[in-house]
């Protein structure tokens, strides 16, 4: 229901439509505009007049970054729903609810962590065991601030970059984070067991970082968060900072891929630069930590 006095209120018509009565105002001219004419802004709605100047202002920068990410590539702007990141948000939040059973949840938390000696059957024992590379990223220590801020930070990254990557370039990215931090742990800290998606969740920080910079976008805001994380880790007991920056640096190089691979006809190239940093993950957990140890 709408007062007289709203109904002859010319305001509160759209601009453009002046038959169509509503309720939005664009958030750069301030005038009434109805659904039809209403553009998603990254605060609020904007009408077509404004979305015309915004476009005829961009920079240099943002006009290649158009054109870079336009018509045929494999990176696109963000649409959809992020089913990917929801999905780990569930398996993860799941997993650390089954560590709070008693007796049973150090049993679990146990099977999943990482912990160097476990891929080396010459050293311990014959165990070999490097599905650890990646189920660390499923548990989580008992307080609800680990798992909470690692989700959080998921959440928050997940819904924009997943998105813009495709479901399954978001999963590698997450999934190949989560082992650089533990290969990360295993070259430096290999006598340190460790658990928590930090890792994943720092590739995605670096992801975003790399991706932002290449669309032009202003990559300062990312620049300060990722580095008081970093420099949080250092300053924090008992946090594995060495997760922390192989997930970061194995981000940054998936979307340095990704980035550099973005046309559909490169997808070939994109696959084997892939395989090419796992094959280089792998020969580092496979020599570096038994030297350390050995040493």
């Amino acid at each position: 229901m709408t007062s007289p006095e709203f109904t002859s209120n010319r305001d509160n018509y759209c601009y453009r439509h002046p038959g169509r009565q509503s309720f939005v105002l664009c958030q750069r001219c301030l005038r009434t505009i109805c659904p039809e004419c209403q553009t998603q802004a990254a605060v609020g709605v904007i009408c077509p007049e404004c979305l015309k100047n915004e476009r005829k202002n961009r920079t240099p920068a943002q006009k290649r970054a158009a054109r870079r990410w336009g018509r045929g590539s494999i990176l696109a702007p963000a649409t959809g729903r992020p089913v990917v990141t929801y999905a780990i948000m569930a398996v993860t939040a799941f997993v650390w609810l089954l560590t709070l059973i008693p007796d049973f949840g150090s049993s679990v938390r146990t099977a999943l962590m990482f912990f160097a000696p476990y891929l080396y059957p010459n050293l311990n024992g014959g165990i070999f065991e490097p599905w650890r590379l990646v189920t660390a990223a499923l548990v989580h220590s008992d307080g609800i601030w680990h798992v909470g801020l690692n989700m959080l930070s998921l959440w928050v990254i997940g819904r924009t970059l997943e998105p813009m990557l495709g479901r399954w370039r978001f999963l590698t990215l997450y999934v190949l984070g989560a082992i650089g931090g533990s290969v990360a742990v295993a070259c430096i800290a290999p006598g340190t067991p460790t658990v928590g998606a930090s890792g994943a969740v720092f590739a995605l920080f670096g992801a975003l970082l790399i991706i932002g910079r290449h669309m032009g976008a202003n990559v300062t805001g990312i620049l300060v968060i990722l580095g008081l994380n970093l420099v949080m880790g250092f300053l924090i007991p008992g946090v594995a900072w060495q997760a922390h920056i192989g997930g970061a640096v194995v981000g940054a190089l998936v979307a340095l891929i990704y980035t550099r691979t973005r046309r559909r006809e490169q997808r070939k190239w994109q696959i084997l630069w892939i395989a090419a940093l796992v094959i280089v993950l792998g020969a580092l957990v496979a020599y570096v930590p038994p030297l350390v140890l050995l040493g």
